[in-house]
C-alpha cells in the first residue's frame, strides 16, 4: 500500500500559501466595492443632471508633507526592530529549540536583510536631514 503525504506537511504547505493570499483578497474586494460605489454615484449624478466634476470622486486631497527624512527614519527604525526581533527568535529557536537542520543557516538571510535595509534607511535619513537643513525652503509666490 503506497504511503501518502503526511497530513501535517500538507497542512503546513496549505497555510504557507493560503495565509498571504487572504489579506490580498480582502484588499481586492474592498477596492472593487469602492470602485463600484463610485460608479453608482456617477450614474446617479448623471441621471439627476449634476455635473460629474462637482462630485470630486477619485480626486486626492493634497497631503501636508513634512520633512522627508522623518519618514525614512521611521521606516529605518521599524525595519531595524523587525530584524532584531527575527534574529532573537532564530537564536531562541537554536538555543532552546530542537537540533537545527543542516540548511537552517540559510534562514539567517532574513534578519540580515531587514537589518541592512533599516541601517540603510537610517543613513539616508541622516543625509536627507543634513541636506534639507542646508537648503532653504522655496517660497511660493503667486
Amino acid at each position: 500500500m503506497p504511503a501518502g503525504p503526511d497530513f501535517s506537511i500538507v497542512l503546513i504547505v496549505l497555510i504557507t500559501f493560503i495565509a498571504p493570499a487572504i489579506p490580498v483578497l480582502i484588499i481586492g474586494m474592498v477596492y472593487y466595492h469602492k470602485k463600484k460605489l463610485e460608479q453608482q454615484q456617477i450614474l446617479a449624478a448623471i441621471e439627476k443632471g449634476v455635473p460629474v466634476a462637482e462630485l470630486n470622486i477619485g480626486t486626492k486631497k493634497p497631503k501636508n508633507e513634512g520633512p522627508g527624512w522623518i519618514k525614512d527614519q521611521s521606516k529605518g527604525i521599524t525595519l531595524l526592530v523587525i530584524g532584531i526581533g527575527i534574529g532573537i527568535a532564530f537564536l531562541q529557536f537554536l538555543v532552546f529549540g530542537r537540533k537545527p537542520e543542516p540548511t537552517m543557516h540559510i534562514l539567517w538571510i532574513v534578519p540580515v536583510v531587514f537589518l541592512g535595509n533599516g541601517i540603510g534607511l537610517l543613513i539616508r535619513a541622516g543625509m536627507r536631514r543634513k541636506y534639507e537643513k542646508e537648503e532653504p525652503a522655496e517660497e511660493i509666490t503667486q
